[in-house]
């Protein structure tokens, strides 16, 4: 059976992920409120932020930014790409 969950970033009840994504109290918060579908639209962000401000998966300091970055979007007020940004068409 799937489970559902209330998801904080698509504000709906949606199919929820199977397991923990992230460590830490963290992970289960977003396993506890965050849909697949949600999940997904962080890591295509994440990725643009990987890229945008040339981070490094292994570089502390860029994981603390990037654990920053995710509660925003899933918690807070939201996560803003760069000002100099623009998306693909």
């Amino acid at each position: 059976m799937t489970r559902m969950v209330n998801c904080v970033k698509l504000k709906k009840e949606a199919e929820g992920l199977e397991r923990p994504t992230y460590p830490g109290e963290l992970g289960q918060k977003i396993f506890e409120n965050v849909s697949k579908q949600g999940w997904q639209e962080w890591l295509k962000f994440q990725t643009m932020l990987l890229n945008e401000h040339r981070l490094s998966p292994i570089d502390p300091k860029s994981r603390q930014f990037l654990e920053t970055e995710m509660e925003k979007f899933f918690f807070g007020e939201g996560s803003a790409p760069p000002p100099d940004f623009v998306a693909p068409e």
